[in-house]
């Protein structure tokens, strides 16, 4: 159904990151965004109006994640990231069922949603269960279902798992297109040459987005590295930089991998709350931005975060990017913002969601003002009420959320899942993998 929404602010998250005052925003019946616009020069229409308070603006876009743990949330918290892989992740992973993760993406999804993140980029085992779930909170997903070499673990199977899987739904998929397909290579220290560049050859015929962890500790690819140059060179030599590529993390990289990150198109999902939380190191977001890469925000999982609120992710990044370059200005709140936005949209090759923008999909955040951080109303300079709401309110006052044009949240709440049953189904799951 064709609807208008009416706000006192819209910000549509366009690359000048305007504040559109007292504006309208029109969708289709097929759930896409027809007009955006002060609401003196609006079309004429006769459909529905829902009047909002506060602020409109386009769903965040979590670059990189893998929200079913939520199922293991605090396990291990204080170790590095190689022993809290081998030690506690890997291990306890092996324990669990398919319902098992359906549970923990629901939750995920739920929490993501009621902080205003409409789409997540997910790396995780049983990738159907996580469709399934997304399906049912209404969010969107973009998968890449994982490829890695392990005892058990047979990479051949799981890429043509993968190709049977586009080869027979398509890259997208489901109402309002709420599902993508795509590959997730793990890493290049998880995988051997071979099977990085059959991934890579398979990824390109079908034109899917390949997701993989690249650079993200000092310590993870020494290998890798001693024999290649670094691992965007390895990644190049196998033809995986050639395609829809997102590297997730990529805080070590030299001069040469930017450059050849920007050569190529290659998205980056910065993931600094993890980062930091596992001492990985800060990412170069000023020297990848200076060079023309697409940079998105991500969370990674809520197990190594622990959140999953992008809006943390926003001021973390400007921080970093401050602290590393001892300049304050460098990167601002409309900087963090766009990265929260249209950034990962960008980096994820995606050009119908992340703005609100003619033809991209109505998926909408509705922040209301009833917090101390906007105490001073909306009637104040464009950059202070930006500058309050990344920096002070963050995701507490989202309200409504709507995904191509569908309402899924309401009131802080979900409309489509009982929130306390999928907390009760992740405890009951989180007691059993601890016994």
């Amino acid at each position: 159904m064709q609807r208008r929404f009416h706000a006192p602010v819209v910000l549509p998250a366009d690359p000048a990151c305007s504040l559109l005052r007292d504006a309208v925003v029109d969708v289709d019946e097929a759930g896409r965004v027809a007009h955006v616009g002060p609401l003196s020069g609006a079309p004429e229409t006769s459909a529905p109006v829902t009047r909002l308070s506060g602020l409109l603006l386009p769903g965040l876009v979590n670059a990189h994640a893998h929200s079913p743990m939520t199922l293991l949330r605090g396990m291990g918290g204080d170790l590095p990231l190689l022993r809290w892989l081998t030690e506690i992740i890997w291990p306890t992973e092996a324990k669990l069922k398919p319902a098992d993760i359906r549970a923990g993406m629901l939750l995920g999804s739920v929490e993501m949603l009621r902080h205003g993140v409409t789409t997540s980029a997910e790396m995780y085992f049983e990738s159907e269960q996580l469709a399934d779930a997304v399906l049912a909170t209404g969010g969107r997903v973009i998968l890449g279902p994982p490829i890695m070499e392990l005892p058990g673990m047979d990479w051949r199977a799981m890429l043509k798992g993968i190709e049977r899987w586009i080869d027979t739904d398509g890259l997208r998929f489901g109402p309002g297109e709420r599902i993508e397909v795509g590959y997730g290579p793990h890493s290049a220290y998880m995988l051997n040459v071979e099977a990085l560049r059959a991934t890579a050859e398979s990824a390109a015929e079908r034109g899917a987005l390949v997701q993989i962890h690249v650079a993200e500790a000092a310590l993870e690819d020494v290998k890798q590295r001693e024999e290649h140059g670094s691992v965007p060179a390895l990644l190049e030599k196998v033809g995986m930089l050639r395609g829809r590529t997102l590297a997730a993390h990529a805080v070590h990289l030299s001069d040469e991998d930017i450059a050849l990150f920007a050569t190529r198109g290659v998205g980056m999902a910065h993931c600094p709350g993890s980062n930091a939380k596992l001492a990985s190191g800060i990412a170069r977001v000023t020297d990848l931005r200076k060079a023309g890469v697409a940079v998105g925000l991500g969370t990674d999982g809520p197990a190594s975060n622990d959140d999953i609120d992008l809006w943390e992710e926003l001021q973390l990044s400007a921080m970093f990017a401050r602290l590393a370059t001892g300049e304050s200005t460098v990167l601002t709140a409309a900087d963090a913002f766009l990265l929260g936005t249209r950034g990962g949209a960008d980096a994820l090759g995606r050009t119908d969601i992340g703005a609100l923008e003619t033809g991209r999909w109505a998926d909408m955040v509705h922040v209301d003002l009833d917090d101390p951080a906007f105490a001073a109303g909306v009637d104040v300079p464009d950059e202070q009420l930006l500058s309050n709401l990344v920096w002070a309110a963050g995701s507490r006052r989202v309200r409504d959320v709507w995904v191509a044009g569908e309402q899924v949240v309401g009131d802080g709440e979900s409309l489509r899942v009982d929130r306390a049953k999928a907390q009760a189904e992740v405890a009951e799951t989180s007691a059993r993998l601890r016994s």
